[in-house]
């Protein structure tokens, strides 16, 4: 424990024991639930400030090796240091830079990361917006000649881990911009001929990423040909010869194969709401397809294997995906829209077996990107089933992934001991995206403008009661934003279906209604609508602890 969490958890204790003793004349008494709710808000706070500083020493030393004429950051720091590339540095590294300085830093995010998301757009856009590999030395393309293939790959990539989560984020923006522009002439350019129409690709990975950018940009644009790609997509694996448990002799579980899993559900989703015909015709694929892998690609305690093949059922690679969720997903998403009972409590027993057998697990050959990855799959399914194990084992894990950060793993990044990277190459992004997932539901979806690095946030849902504390070394005078249901402010779906990339929504302000905002410092209460909740409401708060209740009027509606 730093001095800073010491000392703020001095002052909280003493704060408690005094409103234990009786309220005196102008203090308010708090139930019993209430006093442990607001003793887990306050542990819940020096965690977020403890993730968000770790977040923006990331940034911050990261930053330290762009390059000073382009402004771009390298692929790795150990190796491929010359060259930005879309696949590794645009889509796993810089977006959730963007993302931290998004919550933690303004001038940041307004200025040196707006500034190069401009100079990767002018400086990698081959052929029209898809990017392609930049070298810092030459001043230009890596590659002498476009590889279209290479370029698709890359655009995929971008995409889908980059762009995509901080459009699920940011709503709107210049990233958002980027995104369509990219992926609009990946579909422009796509290559391969079916009797479907053209396909960007018979690469597993990239088209399992397109399913799953184009169910959700269909949604958020509206625009039908997203949805035409995506069916293009759908029919081939499902209605074809490339149905991913019936015709391929080995299927991967993990990343880099399990995209074809949960974006082929994705989809199915979509045609529920979007193409009932279409819905109906994938039913009984989808479903085999599902059924299958439960069979013959699990391990005893419900998670999947790295890689079978789903036709003899041999394991093929017998390590245990980090990226279960991402299956997992697919699964849940299945259920929530047919009632598949078998699918939800799959789901529910691998997440079950998490905290028993999986603590300190060697995910990924020990690498912070195994244990990103691991948390943010349980984090998206908890916030649909709220297994109190699930919660447990997440925050027993982040504190194993955040120790990474301050030690050496690996002979070649020793120079960085100390420092806020964790270790030198693209990976270290998904630390900072998992983090700051994990932040968020310990905010339950509560960003404090300005941030600072004594601010201390938390808050927990009590039944329909949200109850907030921040502890501050000094006077703050700032805004409190509250959290939307993204999933229709933003994206337009028709269901928040569990989905990679995203970040899940926990207490979300509705249309149309008021709130009361009950702040004990100074002993007011006051209506806010939620709008004003939305853009961030105003507060002046002293050094110490500051608690708040935030109630919804008429909360049956």
């Amino acid at each position: 424990m730093n001095k800073l969490q010491l000392l703020s958890t001095i002052v909280f204790v003493c704060c408690l024991l005094l409103s234990c003793n009786g309220p005196s004349k102008n203090q308010v008494e708090f139930s019993i639930e209430q006093n442990k709710a607001f003793t887990q808000a306050h542990t819940n706070g020096i965690l977020v400030n403890e993730g968000l500083e770790r977040c923006r020493h990331f940034v911050k030393d990261w930053l330290a090796y762009s390059d000073p004429v382009s402004g771009l950051i390298p692929r790795n720091l150990y190796e491929d240091a010359d060259i930005w590339n879309a696949k590794d540095a645009a889509a796993d590294n810089y977006p959730f830079m963007v993302l931290t300085a998004s919550i933690t830093d303004q001038a940041l995010f307004l200025g040196q990361m707006t500034e190069m998301l401009k100079n990767e757009t002018r400086l990698t856009s081959r052929i029209d917006r898809l990017p392609d590999t930049y070298s810092f030395s030459k001043k230009g393309f890596d590659n002498p000649k476009a590889d279209l293939e290479s370029i698709l790959f890359g655009s995929s990539e971008y995409v889908k881990d980059g762009l995509l989560p901080l459009t699920e984020w940011l709503g709107e923006s210049p990233w958002s911009t980027r995104m369509i522009g990219i992926l609009d002439d990946i579909w422009l350019h796509a290559p391969v001929e079916t009797v479907y129409g053209n396909i960007v690709s018979t690469n597993v990975e990239l088209n399992g990423e397109m399913l799953q950018v184009l169910s959700r940009i269909y949604w958020m644009t509206g625009e039908q040909k997203y949805l035409d790609w995506a069916i293009r997509l759908g029919d081939y694996y499902l209605l074809g010869t490339h149905h991913p448990t019936r015709d391929f002799s080995e299927l991967r579980l993990r990343d880099h194969g399990c995209e074809i899993v949960s974006g082929l559900c994705e989809l199915y989703v979509t045609t529920s709401f979007a193409a009932s015909e279409k819905k109906e015709e994938y039913q009984s694929h989808i479903h085999e397809m599902l059924e299958r892998i439960l069979e013959v690609g699990r391990n005893e305690d419900g998670l999947f294997y790295d890689a079978v093949n789903p036709q003899n059922g041999v394991i093929t690679e017998n390590r245990i995906a980090d990226n279960f969720g991402y299956t997992f997903n697919g699964f849940y998403s299945v259920y929530q829209v047919d009632s598949v009972e078998a699918y939800r409590m799959a789901t529910l027993k691998g997440l079950a077996a998490l905290n028993d057998n999986y603590r300190n697990f060697d995910w990924e050959s020990g690498s912070s990107d195994g244990y990103a990855d691991a948390i943010e799959g349980a984090l998206n399914l908890y916030a649909r089933e709220p297994l109190a194990s699930t919660a447990a084992w997440i925050d027993s894990e982040i504190t194993v992934m955040w120790s990474m950060q301050d030690s050496s793993h690996r002979s070649n990044t020793s120079q960085w001991r100390s420092s806020g990277i964790i270790e030198g190459w693209h990976g270290d992004g998904n630390f900072a995206r998992t983090t700051i997932m994990y932040c968020l539901w310990k905010t339950q979806g509560v960003t404090a403008y300005p941030w600072r690095s004594d601010l201390q946030i938390g808050a927990v849902l009590d039944k329909d009661d949200l109850l907030i504390n921040i502890t501050l070394e000094k006077d703050w005078d700032g805004v409190l934003k509250f959290d939307t249901p993204r999933h229709q402010t933003i994206m337009h779906m028709p269901l928040d279906w569990p989905r990679i990339n995203q970040f899940p929504e926990w207490f979300t302000i509705g249309k149309n209604g008021n709130y009361e905002l009950i702040e004990f410092s100074n002993k007011t209460k006051k209506v806010i609508s939620d709008r004003e909740l939305i853009n961030g409401i105003p507060l002046s708060l002293h050094k110490g602890v500051n608690r708040f209740i935030l109630k919804k009027q008429n909360p049956g509606i």
